[in-house]
């Protein structure tokens, strides 16, 4: 599918628990509105790789056991919006979790004249999380997501997307765990939802359906975040 014309860099943000569907969505609306899909995880890994400032901040407290500090994280965020690939704009997928973070980003695209176009909140049911998250696990070429259930390849073990047999489960991806992350989350992440709905740019979507009825949904609102 061709992406679809943006008159304008947009910013996305995706909110919802883990196993919502955050990262399957992102690559989806990626493809179909030429946006880049920016997680927290892949931008200090690229920072460290590629050895900028802000990535060897990051190294050095990685390695030394400790959390990033929201500020480098916003250091690497600003050095990749300024990239030539980002002209579109982007979808945040994981980044803010915090009402904190979430007003250093205000402050950080303000330094540009952006703004956020829409923070669209998956809307789930937490019981039917457990059966999703345990399931779940990714091409390791590409990052296509599956799942045993709800999105399994066409062929066993193979990406429908780039022919890697590379499979890969995070270890953390078990039931036992399921109640921890849902519990950080409503605790430290929900509380964007008042956030963002206070700044008038909060959508929902209920996530509980076909991931192309959702893909649908949130196709609907990001068009009409963008007008």
């Amino acid at each position: 599918m061709d992406a679809e014309v943006i008159t304008s860099p947009a910013v996305l943000i995706l909110l919802g628990p883990p196993g919502a569907g955050k990262g399957t969505q992102a690559r989806m609306l990626e493809e179909r509105f030429g946006l880049v899909q920016l997680s927290t995880g892949d931008l200090l890994r690229a920072a460290v790789a590629q050895g900028t400032e802000a990535g060897k901040a990051a190294k050095a407290v990685m390695e030394a056991g400790d959390l990033v500090s929201d500020q480098i994280v916003i250091d690497i965020l600003r050095d990749r919006l300024n990239a030539d690939d980002c002209a579109k704009g982007v979808i945040l997928d994981g980044f803010p979790r915090t009402t904190v973070q979430a007003q250093a980003l205000d402050d950080l695209l303000d330094e540009s004249g952006q703004q956020i176009n829409a923070a669209i909140s998956l809307e789930v049911d937490d019981a039917a999380m457990v059966t999703r998250i345990s399931g779940r696990f990714t091409c390791g070429g590409c990052g296509e997501g599956y799942h045993d259930t709800f999105k399994a390849p066409a062929k066993a073990g193979t990406c429908d997307k780039c022919g890697s047999t590379q499979m890969k489960r995070r270890a953390d991806d078990n039931a036992e765990t399921v109640g921890s992350r849902l519990e950080a989350y409503h605790a430290q992440t929900a509380p964007l939802i008042a956030y963002y709905q206070g700044k008038e740019v909060l959508k929902s979507v209920d996530a509980m359906g076909e991931i192309s009825t959702i893909a649908a949904a949130m196709a609907t609102l990001t068009t009409q975040a963008m007008n």
